[in-house]
């Protein structure tokens, strides 16, 4: 597989930026929940939102005047990713570049305000100018439209896994069209309709700290951002392999794919960049890791920025090919010591690769491997 990320960009409830985030993680960082209420319901819920400044300098396009938030996330991350590709290879092509749009819930905010303008005045109130941003594609959209992107563009709907199986999509798109580059975007809004439906599903703390691998799991923070990665034939960090991974049915049933996708990966002096969120991914992850990798050194930093469903599966592939290059991983701070897996130390270490895990909490799951 000649697959290798050409450029990254990040924006997190930590900040914006590939490098100044990773710092932040490496430091102990940790992101500060805020509230989010509602008048429909006098419950309170707690979510890592993205702090205004990242978005302070995102260039005046029309596109972006009236987009929402997603749309925002997603056209600072992805400009990010393009620039610091253009710095390492030089020149990229519009026409030549694919655009690929990871997302699983889409823009919130703005399909409640539709719906709310039906309900409260009819629907001859409902503003024409908020539908577009309802469709799960408008990030896509504007995205492709910044960038001068004419070609491919595409907009995959999942879970949490959606970013890896973008991956994928992306590579069979450079292997199979007259394509140079791809540029792979996941986003995520938080909400409190997002956060009261996690909550009817038991999967939501209402307070932080999220406890990584916890037996029984005690729930997660949602979040929000996006992860851009500029794929190629040129990088320093390569992708390679990609595990497609499955559907589950059933909870229990996870399990065995992720071993399966675990043997699949598996390699000496590996890491592993875990799901793991405070849910029962984190119990399926343990055990597949501790039968098929048990000497990796295990992360996540999902107890750091929280649950960013659609964005999560970039963000991973991120944070891995971060830690090949700086030859460290951030100590987690709320981890169970009695999981039996190994954490990251404040030492360095000597990994050449790094497996990243990507359970979602709907029924998908996926793995890829980065090497260096």
């Amino acid at each position: 597989m000649n697959l290798r990320i050409a450029g990254m960009g990040w924006v997190t409830p930590l900040g914006r930026g590939v490098d100044a985030v990773w710092a932040r993680l490496l430091r102990g960082d940790e992101a500060t929940a805020q509230s989010i209420s509602d008048s429909v319901s006098d419950r309170i819920y707690s979510a890592f939102r993205v702090p205004d400044e990242a978005l302070k300098d995102l260039p005046p396009h029309p596109r972006l005047r009236r987009a929402s938030a997603i749309s925002r996330f997603a056209a600072a991350a992805g400009l990010d990713a393009i620039t610091q590709a253009k710095s390492a290879i030089g020149q990229i092509e519009p026409e030549r570049t694919a655009l690929l749009f990871a997302v699983s819930n889409g823009g919130v905010v703005y399909t409640k305000r539709f719906y709310q303008g039906l309900v409260e005045a009819g629907a001859q109130s409902a503003s024409p100018l908020l539908f577009p941003e309802t469709v799960f594609n408008a990030p896509a959209s504007h995205l492709a439209a910044i960038l001068g992107i004419t070609g491919v563009s595409y907009t995959l709907v999942g879970d949490g896994a959606v970013g890896v199986l973008a991956i994928k999509m992306a590579h069979d798109l450079l292997e199979n069209q007259p394509l140079d580059f791809c540029l792979v975007v996941g986003a995520e809004e938080a909400d409190w309709l997002l956060c009261d439906a996690y909550h009817k599903w038991r999967l939501l703390k209402k307070q932080p700290p999220i406890e990584l691998f916890a037996d029984p799991p005690r729930g997660m923070i949602l979040s929000e951002g996006a992860g851009a990665a500029l794929l190629s034939r040129e990088g320093a960090v390569e992708i390679d392999a990609i595990d497609a991974g499955g559907n589950f049915s059933h909870r229990h049933e996870a399990n065995e794919i992720l071993r399966r996708i675990v043997q699949e990966l598996a390699a000496e002096h590996a890491c592993v960049i875990a799901s793991a969120n405070g849910t029962f991914v984190d119990l399926a992850e343990r055990e597949a890791i501790k039968r098929e990798q048990p000497k990796a050194t295990v992360y996540s930093l999902k107890a750091a920025l929280g649950e960013s469903v659609g964005a999560s599966g970039i963000w991973q592939m991120i944070a891995g090919a971060q830690a090949l290059r700086s030859k460290r991983l951030p100590e987690i701070a709320h981890s169970n010591p009695n999981a039996g897996l190994n954490f990251p130390t404040s030492d360095e270490f000597s990994y050449r690769k790094a497996i990243v895990l990507s359970c979602g909490l709907n029924q998908q799951a996926a793995g890829a491997r980065l090497s260096i």
